[in-house]
């Protein structure tokens, strides 16, 4: 297969499966920490609207979502990509990333610590971690 589609698929699936683990993870979370009555996971004005209700543990099932999402994302771009794969993970977390800086100005009255936090350490520290992963299973392999 031709390197330059090669490459162009590993940041279609990277960004594809990235988002379904993202999602997957948002939608079960309210079975794992409910949310207070009445919010909408799914409609950022209800979160907006009811941010205050929200405690400490509410914020974990997120950051889960976007740093696993980021994760996995970025550990299947480093195995397709056909070269320079850790820069097609670390693009996988920089996409990634943009969602949650505009997530963060959507969902008005997030704590300013999640932000930080989520922005920090659930995106590229994330895809470094899936490109190490990525390499060590591609290295592995190929032995």
């Amino acid at each position: 297969m031709d390197s330059r589609l090669k490459n162009v698929l590993a940041i279609l699936a990277g960004i594809i499966i990235g988002i379904f683990v993202n999602y997957s993870i948002v939608g079960f979370s309210a079975t794992v920490i409910p949310l207070p009555e009445g919010i909408d996971p799914t409609n950022p004005d209800s979160i907006a609207d009811n941010i205050h209700l929200f405690q400490a543990k509410h914020f974990v099932m997120p950051f889960l979502a976007h740093a696993l999402g980021t994760l996995v994302g970025a550990y299947v771009s480093f195995r397709i990509a056909a070269n320079h794969n850790m820069k097609f993970a670390l693009g996988i977390g920089a996409f990634f990333l943009l969602g949650g800086i505009t997530a963060a100005f959507m969902i008005k009255g997030a704590p300013m610590s999640f932000i930080i936090i989520d922005l920090l350490f659930a995106y590229i520290p994330m895809a470094i971690i899936g490109g190490k992963l990525a390499e060590k299973t591609k290295n592995i392999k190929e032995e």
